[in-house]
């Protein structure tokens, strides 16, 4: 067992910035009635509502704007895409960036395509956009990223999702990737989405699952519209779901799609989002994907490759009401931190964001008690994550919003598609509050959001966000909110060295037991940072750390903590 550290010295010269939250009282009825409309009291610039995020600028060498070509067609593609990944593409320990782009003419020629990118992190939030010489630059229209070590050898490789064929970079460990899609068998054509890798047959070799939105040709277009004018219209009028993907992985760069052997095509509906956990605590990897509009899958597990959906029994297949939602987002985690993994996902305009409770397995719509029912009905939210912003212990959430549809029609040249983003912040219950100023951070325009990615960009010991704008520049946000505690970063590895994707670990932090998931793949269309960043609040260690592999084995480390007069440090724990 081996435990690696590097301390990240204490920020003794910032200024310690002090956040609180605005309450937004959520009203326990059974339903929120469609017409009402939350907005917060105006206030004004204090200590108690400081910034928690700043802007980095372009002269940090990353620069890119995601396009969707010259005009807007209202075809459907044009709502979904906006994806990335962060991922340590050459071993130098700190965090790259792939952008996903779009772009050129959407089901015609794509040579002039603007193409994804990909930038290495130099270290000291300086950049060097490197897609050429890396071979990244895929020209399909792109909705998504995700990323994992194939083959496992130390490098890892690269998955994007497209409207067209998909594709796989195989890293190649010298800077370089080589594009194997057709080859590996995971080049379908398709309007794929949010993808995932994960073993799900315990060989240690990931399978790949990857959501299908709808059977889309420009030729099937439809013409919808308002009184404000042509608009999008829902993947319900299409009428045409398409059935998900599953790849397992043969090794050698070879894939298999078993997607009706494993049972995946006796429903399906129009999937966006998609997480890998063990949902009911059986030892066996579910998959639950979160569909627009039509009600969601838990296909659970039943081992050898076979799944069942069990949403509807399970009471995670449509909201508290029994209706199926804009399913955009989503992400599994141990919200209330009693053992098993919950279930967020973000919605349209008029629903609201709902948490799923998970108790041993059955899901209780919990959103109003949350406190996450009226700030979330105005908005469109696609990305999101939970992350401790503050390091107090309590883990927080950042939406991404942006519409589909517009109530406007602005005669100023504004996007009429854009919204703000926002920052909650927990507390013990799970219960969430908004801060303000509004999405983390002040005087910045809103714009139409999409993938929301998380991780530590500058080594710093606390999470960055970077923020994907359809049709608009990509955002890196770093975290200023300087803590009021320490924190420690881990990452956790199987026994030859490579991530241990779906760990999972249980400690004690002072008086309560905290639970957290090791994990790529959540948000929208995203690859994240494998590390788990855990704040400790006004403790100086977490205490009986338990580390859950995805074998079925587990370790101990009695104590974990930042050493010396650090406040953040980085752990790295292998498994023996």
């Amino acid at each position: 067992m081996q435990i690696m550290m590097r301390n990240t010295p204490n920020k003794m010269n910032r200024i310690r910035l002090w956040v609180t939250t605005f309450m937004i009282i959520a009203t326990l009825t059974s339903c929120i009635g469609k017409n009402e409309v939350s907005k917060p009291k105006k206030t004004q610039q204090g200590p108690q509502n400081t910034p928690v995020f700043r802007l980095l600028e372009k002269e940090s060498g990353f620069d890119f704007t995601h396009s969707l070509g010259t005009t807007r067609r209202f075809w459907i593609p044009e709502t979904v895409t906006g994806g990335a990944a962060l991922f340590d593409y050459d071993n130098d320990g700190d965090l790259d960036i792939y952008c996903v782009q779009a772009g050129g003419d959407l089901g015609g020629d794509r040579s002039d395509a603007p193409g994804n990118r990909l930038f290495r992190n130099d270290g000291q939030l300086k950049f060097t956009d490197v897609t050429e010489s890396a071979g990244v630059g895929d020209q399909e229209f792109g909705l998504a990223a995700t990323c994992a070590d194939i083959d496992r050898d130390g490098n890892v490789d690269l998955f994007v999702s497209n409207r067209g064929s998909d594709k796989l970079f195989l890293n190649n460990g010298d800077g370089t990737f080589k594009e194997i899609g057709a080859a590996s068998g995971m080049d379908k054509s398709g309007l794929s989405a949010s993808a995932a890798f994960r073993d799900l047959d315990g060989d240690r070799l990931p399978e790949l699952f990857v959501t299908q939105y709808v059977l889309w040709s420009k030729d099937k277009e439809l013409n919808c519209g308002t009184g404000i004018g042509k608009d999008y219209c829902s993947p319900n009028n299409y009428s045409a779901p398409a059935p998900d993907r599953l790849y397992k992985n043969l090794g050698s760069g070879k894939f298999e799609d078993i997607s009706e052997k494993a049972g995946l095509r006796k429903v399906y509906g129009n999937g966006l989002g998609v997480v890998l956990g063990d949902l009911n605590n059986d030892g066996q990897v579910d998959i639950y994907v979160a569909n627009d509009g039509s009600p969601n899958q838990w296909w659970k597990n039943e081992g050898q490759l076979n799944f069942n959906d069990h949403a509807v029994s399970a009471g995670c297949a449509v909201n508290m009401n029994g209706v199926a939602e804009a399913g955009m987002g989503v992400q599994a985690s141990d919200i209330d931190d009693d053992g098993d993994l919950d279930l967020f996902m973000t919605h349209i305009r008029n629903e609201t964001n709902t948490w799923y409770r998970n108790d041993g397995g059955i899901f209780t719509d919990a959103t109003i008690v949350s406190g996450m029912a009226r700030t979330s009905r105005d908005f469109t939210g696609f990305g999101m994550g939970y992350f401790d912003f503050d390091s107090d212990g309590f883990l927080d959430l950042y939406v991404a919003n942006g519409k589909v549809l517009r109530q406007s029609n602005p005669t100023d040249g504004t996007d009429p598609y854009v919204e703000s983003n926002q920052l909650f912040r927990g507390s013990l219950g799970a219960k969430f509050s908004e801060v303000f100023p509004r999405g983390g951070i002040d005087n910045l325009s809103a714009m139409t959001s999409r993938g929301v990615a998380f991780g530590d960009l500058d080594n710093d010991g606390d999470v960055d966000l970077l923020v994907m704008n359809s049709n608009g520049p990509a955002r890196i946000l770093i975290n200023e909110a300087v803590p009021q505690a320490h924190s420690v970063t881990l990452e956790l590895l199987d026994s030859e060295g490579i991530f241990a994707e779906g760990s999972r670990i249980k400690a004690k932090l002072g008086d309560r037991t905290i639970w957290r998931m090791a994990t790529r793949n959540y948000s929208y269309c995203v690859a994240n940072d494998h590390r788990l960043h855990i704040g400790l609040g006004k403790n100086a260690r977490l205490q009986d750390l338990e580390v859950f592999w995805p074998d079925g084995t587990s370790s101990s480390f009695p104590v974990i903590e930042p050493a010396g007069e650090a406040a953040r440090a980085s752990h790295r724990l292998q498994q023996p």
